[in-house]
């Protein structure tokens, strides 16, 4: 599996294989483990879900950092990923750090579509 290298491919991928409803479901799974007061709609718009989540990571980074770290293990976002990123600007930071995290989210999605 090649992983999408930018949201909009991300998106194109899962519709095509009629996979966003499930990667909203598992975000919103993930987001229930890790005690995030954040629930999508299984309709919601992918731009609309972008600018959310990000607006989202953005508060956790600023003012629930434990709450940030915890979402980012129960995702299971690879840690070299994130020590990558630099954080001198924290918008840009959210923007990446939520790319990431549906990027893995796409991952689970799909491998549990392909092998169950």
């Amino acid at each position: 599996m090649s992983l999408p290298s930018n949201f909009e491919d991300l998106i194109l991928e899962a519709e095509a294989l009629q996979l966003y409803k499930n990667l909203i479901i598992q975000l919103n799974k993930d987001l229930l483990y890790a005690n995030i007061d954040l629930e999508f709609d299984q309709e919601t718009l992918p731009t609309s879900l972008k600018l959310i989540f990000q607006d989202t990571v953005f508060n956790l980074i600023n003012s629930k950092f434990s709450d940030y770290l915890n979402l980012l293990y129960i995702v299971d976002v690879s840690e070299a990923k994130i020590r990558s990123l630099d954080g001198s600007d924290i918008l840009k930071l959210s923007e990446e750090v939520t790319f990431i995290i549906l990027q893995r989210e796409w991952q689970k999605v799909w491998y549990k579509s392909k092998y169950s």
